[in-house]
């Protein structure tokens, strides 16, 4: 299979010359790095650290000046020159290296043409920016990975709390459980970065999802020989008390059965605890059909649950 051909465009006016030797690496990840560019006025002496780094990788330098106070000419050439390259055809993807929310657009442009973007920028990077990207990584992760004691990443993106992200992977495991499907720990990081694009388990200090996983309640990981899955991790303890409580309610309702919605309350009362989604279920009424000895009918609008016949 051959590899993967990416731009790389560097805005000098938004990222440290610092990140260079992180960017090159982690990109190199994604396949072979055809263009690189960096653009800025380097009659600026801001740009001066940069300076080195420009031989030494083999990067090449765009002079912009900055013809209007206020105004980022620089902006105006990446997206020029971005769009060049896209009609050339030539490249699988680009990388934009920026913390400034002025390349949202193009971001999203480019992958109409059905190119990968891969985002990378500070910390501070604006959440359009990150959103538009098929993947987005905070460069304080890539350097505190190659030059460990330096300043990492002041603290995860509000929308990827912990307890965000372990939801969206039990949704996706009910989802797979649903069609009879094996949840991949491969899927599972794959489709995290298509939910959210700066994911990335760096930000929570690790280097394997594997390990990240490993730190959640309610999922497991699954090994067979060199296949790894995740599964929900289930209290079955707490299920047989559950299931038994659940049948001891039905069964003293007698014939007539007892209202699913009365033995959910009365279930959630004696259990605070209880969340159906811990065990492979996404309603109430599957978990109940789930115990042997109960069926659910339906009687006109109410669905009733009753005790097996033969029990």
């Amino acid at each position: 299979m051959d590899e993967q051909c990416y731009a790389l465009l560097i805005d000098a006016d938004n990222v440290s010359a610092k990140y260079i030797k992180p960017i090159l690496t982690e990109l190199s990840k994604y396949g072979v790095i055809t263009y690189k560019r960096i653009y800025g006025d380097w009659t600026n002496t801001q740009h001066s650290s940069w300076k080195d780094e420009l031989l030494t990788n083999s990067i090449m330098p765009i002079q912009q000046f900055s013809y209007t106070q206020g105004k980022n000419a620089t902006d105006s050439a990446m997206i020029i020159d971005a769009m060049d390259i896209l009609y050339t055809n030539d490249v699988d993807g680009f990388c934009i290296v920026s913390s400034d929310s002025d390349f949202t657009r193009l971001v999203t442009r480019i992958r109409e043409s059905a190119k990968m973007v891969i985002g990378m920028g500070e910390n501070k990077t604006p959440e359009p920016f990150r959103k538009a990207c098929d993947k987005f990584t905070i460069l304080e992760n890539l350097l505190s990975e190659q030059e460990p004691g330096s300043t990492k990443a002041e603290e995860p993106h509000d929308s990827l709390s912990k307890e965000k992200i372990e939801d969206a992977i039990i949704k996706m495991i009910i989802e797979n459980q649903d069609d009879n499907k094996v949840t991949g720990l491969g899927e599972v990081g794959s489709r995290l970065v298509s939910l959210y694009p700066d994911f990335d388990v760096r930000s929570y200090g690790y280097n394997m999802l594997s390990k990240f996983l490993e730190e959640f309640s309610r999922i497991q990981l699954i090994k067979h020989g060199n296949l790894v899955s995740v599964a929900l991790k289930e209290d079955w303890g707490m299920k047989e008390d559950i299931d038994r409580y659940v049948v001891y309610l039905v069964k003293k309702a007698g014939r007539n059965g007892i209202e699913l919605s009365t033995l959910g309350n009365k279930v959630y009362e004696e259990y605070a605890d209880f969340k159906i989604s811990d065990y492979g279920y996404a309603q109430f009424n599957q978990y109940v059909k789930s115990i042997d000895r109960i069926e659910v009918e339906q009687e006109g609008t109410v669905l009733k649950a009753k005790y097996k016949k033969g029990f």
